[in-house]
């Protein structure tokens, strides 16, 4: 396909993109004055200098004057330096390629650039994640000159895409350069650097000024003068900064609607919508081949080809959440990706850059650009190489690995047989249909059971799509509800939304909350009758299986672990609280004062951790090493803080005994949910 395409520009990326100009034309009125502003300070400081010296000539007056010219020229360099910082893109997780080494795949972008009328790349990178950017190495002044951009793509993307699906996200990325009316964005980029530069990357001219400021205390003096003026100056830059990132971003947003309509003028629309549908599922598939290789560090176990393992677990997922998959990609749906978020709350987020894949998925629709080819080859066909190219990038990302013995690499089938078995342990049966996913069985309690009398139904209907969604929409109005609750209190900052399609003002949130709750409290009776239905089904078979008491008294454990967890959870959540003065900059006063508070919650702390580590019902969770930490931790009364520094040693232990003791109760609180499910379904094979 080499025939050529124009995307019309919409008429909100023309609005945001003279509000972006704007934003930027205020940028430089603002820094012009800054400069005035500084140069005249340097100037009036250098004659006032000049003139002390000269009246009287002395040590005296030669340090003042000399301090007054240093104050004015720090100013002026704090307002220049931007200018010879260049923003280098970190290359060393990428790996450039050439024409010769992949011929098929550069020929590929070549009809994508031509076709999308904008430049080749100039370089090509592979990197080893579910990726694909152009960027390039920025400074002042590639505001006013062209600079060629370079393209990186993830082998993680490539290994999850079709050809055609490939196409549409490279086409997307050129996108962002195809239109003159882009060089606005990139304008905006800059400008967000110069002042980002000027308000946090200081370290260089903080470590002049310090220099300058221990010559002597006259120096000291003005250079505190001029770090006043610089403050006042990073105040200002300040206030422009939102106002050009608020237009930058909500540009940014509108690029990318520009840029996927771009793509879809080049495949259609539906190779982009296919792909944003199963990046997700791609990017947390090779994230879990990672971590489970992550956990196995300390046994020497790696593997080859991490994108072979990839796409078992991808499409393992796929299989367990009832997801067709063709051509070894899963096909997801808009459904599939909400199924759980009921929520009809939408609120805009003026600081995202991105719009959300609904709303991209959206607007793909409304073009409705039909595909212009059918190409369903894996977008891996396109590599010279493919598993020798995907070995390579196992062994980069594998080679910072500092194992302890000889390395041991896993099969797929070793790979795949340990990882199903922990999918599995950590989950719970299909029958229940994801139902006890976010929420927990009722309990055998009085309270809660009062009658035997139940309705008549079976297991499908039980644990229905219906009965889940009912779940969910409970779980979604509750954190709407929330978030309403602090729009009323004032909390959140806006003075409109949307809910279910309809504009909804601050002002008219009362009414919105009253009905909600109404609603939510039927869904709950719902549910909850629901739940009871459920207990007496699975109570019904313990009756025939003579297990009535058994399966009574599952129920009343998982209560009384549901009651426990509370209130041990609660002594995690006030250390915390209580440590959380050691991650910011205090005063030596304030550290010990905290000091002495933490000492008095960890008392607690510490009788709690005695609790649990006598308790059997939470031995199952506790490893050998858990143990020896906590024998550590309990067996003295540390000092965190001495002699004017932490103690980082003592400190890991403090840290380590507390997030033991959150594993061991989260662990515990799942195994005995787990085993209560569990025990369900033995009731329903036996």
């Amino acid at each position: 396909m080499n025939q050529k395409t124009t995307t019309t520009v919409s008429s909100t990326f023309r609005k945001m993109t003279t509000k972006a100009i704007l934003s930027v034309l205020l940028f430089f009125i603002v820094y012009i004055l800054l400069i005035l502003s500084g140069i005249g300070i340097t100037i009036l400081a250098g004659y006032a200098g000049f003139f002390i010296i000269v009246a009287k000539p002395m040590f005296i007056t030669i340090m003042i004057g000399a301090g007054l010219v240093c104050m004015g020229i720090l100013v002026l360099i704090f307002l220049f330096k931007f200018i010879f910082v260049k923003h280098t893109i970190d290359r060393s997780h990428l790996v450039e390629i050439t024409k010769e080494q992949e011929p098929k795949l550069f020929g590929f972008i070549e009809e994508i650039v031509s076709v999308v009328k904008t430049d080749f790349p100039k370089k090509v990178y592979l990197s080893s994640d579910v990726n694909a950017s152009v960027f390039y190495d920025s400074n002042f002044w590639s505001m006013f000159f062209p600079i060629k951009k370079n393209l990186q793509i993830g082998i993680g993307l490539i290994n999850s895409v079709s050809e055609i699906e490939l196409k549409a996200i490279l086409a997307h990325e050129f996108g962002h350069f195809s239109q003159r009316s882009m060089k606005v964005g990139s304008y905006v980029y800059n400008v967000n650097q110069i002042i980002h530069n000027m308000l946090y990357d200081n370290d260089s001219y903080n470590s002049i000024a310090q220099s300058w400021g221990s010559v002597n205390g006259y120096f000291s003096f003005f250079v505190s003068l001029a770090v006043k003026i610089v403050e006042g100056i990073q105040w200002v830059l300040r206030q422009v900064y939102q106002v050009v990132n608020l237009n930058y971003y909500g540009l940014s947003r509108q690029m990318e609607f520009h840029a996927d309509a771009v793509a879809a003028s080049v495949t259609g629309s539906e190779p982009l919508i296919t792909s944003l549908l199963r990046l997700d599922l791609a990017d947390h598939s090779f994230n879990k081949v990672l971590d489970y290789y992550g956990t196995k560090i300390p046994e020497s176990i790696a593997t080859k080809n991490v994108y072979e393992q990839q796409t078992l677990v991808m499409n393992f997922i796929a299989h367990k959440s009832k997801v067709q998959v063709q051509n070894d990609l899963p096909q997801l749906t808009p459904d599939f990706l909400n199924r759980y978020n009921k929520s009809k709350l939408q609120i805009e987020n003026k600081w995202d850059t991105h719009p959300s894949t609904e709303d991209r998925i959206s607007e793909l629709r409304k073009l409705n650009s039909k595909e212009l080819e059918e190409n369903t080859r894996l977008a891996t066909s396109l590599l010279s190489n493919k598993i020798d190219l995907q070995s390579k990038f196992t062994d980069k990302m594998f080679s910072a690995v500092s194992y302890p013995s000889d390395i041991v690499y896993h099969e797929n089938e070793d790979f795949f047989n340990e990882f199903e078995t922990e999918f599995l342990s950590n989950s719970f049966n299909d029958i229940f249909n994801s139902y006890y996913d976010n929420k927990n069985p009722i309990f055998n309690d009085s309270e809660v059971i009062k009658t035997d009398s139940y309705a008549d139904k079976g297991l499908n209907e039980l644990f229905s799509n219906a009965a889940v969604d009912l779940v969910y929409n409970s779980v979604s109005l509750e954190n709407d509800l929330n978030v309403l609750r602090q729009i009323q209190n004032g909390d959140y900052k806006i003075k409109f939304f949307n809910y279910d399609g309809h504009k909804i003002f601050r002002k008219d949130c009362s009414e919105l909350i009253e009905r909600l709750e109404a609603e939510l409290k039927q869904i709950k009776e719902e549910i909850l009758k629901n739940d009871h239905d459920i207990y007496f089904y699975f109570l019904k078979l313990a009756n025939n299986q003579n297990k009535r008491e058994e399966y009574k008294k599952m129920y009343n454990d998982f209560f009384i672990m549901d009651k426990d967890f509370d209130v041990n959870f609660e002594y995690y959540v006030k250390m915390i609280d209580a440590c959380e003065f050691m991650h910011h900059v205090n005063s030596f006063e304030i550290i010990e004062r905290n000091m002495v508070l933490l000492k008095h919650e960890e008392d607690r702390f510490k009788a709690q951790i005695e609790k649990i580590l006598s308790n059997k019902m939470y031995s199952a969770a506790i490893t050998i090493e858990m143990r020896e930490v906590f024998g550590k931790y309990l067996s003295e009364d540390w000092k965190y803080f001495s002699r004017n520094e932490y103690l980082n040693e003592v400190l890991e232990i403090l840290n380590k005994s507390v997030t033991n003791y959150q594993f061991i109760l989260s662990k515990t609180y799942f195994q005995t949910k787990k085993e209560l499910l569990t025990y369900k379904i033995q009731l329903l094979n036996n």
